[in-house]
């Protein structure tokens, strides 16, 4: 179904250790972007997110990083910061150009080393291998060390991954990466189990005397458009609402979900109306989950 980078200018690039299971993908955009981020999740992990407030004065991003590694792993977004600033991308200011890198990170330490994470270094190396090609491994880059289907116990436990998927609405194009790393199952949106969770009510493990998994999850996702009249604060909740349509359960205390839309405004010919690219999103962030996990 496609991959965010048929977006026009939106380029993604991956670093990953196989044998620590931790890595960071970059998403690189054209300079003249609207960005916005929601948060729905109640254990986050991110930083620059706050300038993508509605009112705020900077509202776009020169990239996006998403991470391993936990909180330790928002540090790979300082070398994607370094490597912008010598090819003089950023946010013009008297003393230089500032790059706008927000990041968010996943809880990936208890599956590989916890003591490699990615850091300045990593990101810079994700950032230099950002192309235009499809996203084919879903344990690239972040998807590397991502788990799902932790709320019903360790032997339920599977690896997630990074997927990816994009879709025409009316000349535009709209794409979605996700990382799914969720303590709950996931599911296509005609209610298909695809990691093998019940779908009905069921009791978490943690009920019957366990520890629960706690702030060990988060799904992450970045939605794109070259749409010219896109409206990212629109898209992004849709987008979420795809995470609470597929994720069984999702935006829990033990999950940090957030999401990122960004506006490109290339397609100048295409004018396609806002709630069809708002739907687009939603559809496009199930699609990259689904394939995350390789359904």
């Amino acid at each position: 179904m496609g991959c965010i980078t048929d977006v026009p200018g939106v380029l993604v690039g991956h670093w990953q250790d196989e044998v620590a299971r931790t890595g960071c993908t970059v998403v690189r955009f054209p300079p003249d972007n609207t960005a916005s981020v929601e948060t729905r999740g109640a254990a986050p992990g991110s930083r620059e997110t706050a300038l993508l407030a509605p009112g705020m004065a900077v509202r776009r991003v020169d990239a996006i990083v998403l991470a391993g590694g936990s909180a330790f792993g928002l540090a790979a977004a300082d070398g994607v910061m370094r490597e912008l600033e010598r090819e003089g991308r950023g946010q013009v200011t008297p003393a230089g150009v500032v790059p706008i890198v927000p990041a968010a990170v996943i809880f990936d330490l208890i599956v590989g080393d916890a003591s490699v994470r990615p850091g300045p270094a990593e990101g810079a190396a994700a950032l230099r291998a950002a192309s235009g090609s499809a996203i084919v491994d879903r344990f690239a880059g972040a998807g590397c060390g991502a788990t799902v289907a932790k709320w019903r116990g360790e032997t339920a436990m599977t690896r997630g991954g990074i997927g990816s998927a994009s879709m025409a609405v009316g000349g535009a194009v709209v794409g979605a990466v996700v990382v799914a790393n969720a303590i709950g199952d996931v599911f296509s949106l005609d209610g298909r189990s695809i990691t093998g969770g019940p779908g009905g009510l069921v009791e978490p493990f943690w009920l019957g005397g366990g520890e629960p998994p706690l702030h060990q999850n988060t799904t992450l996702a970045v939605v794109a458009t070259d749409a010219p009249r896109a409206e990212t604060d629109r898209m992004v909740i849709r987008a979420q609402d795809a995470l609470a349509a597929t994720l069984r359960p999702a935006h829990t205390r033990y999950d940090g979900d957030t999401i990122f839309s960004v506006a490109v405004g290339r397609a100048v010919e295409a004018d396609p109306d806002p709630d069809l690219l708002q739907e687009a999103a939603f559809l496009v962030t199930a699609a990259a989950l689904v394939a995350a996990v390789g359904g």
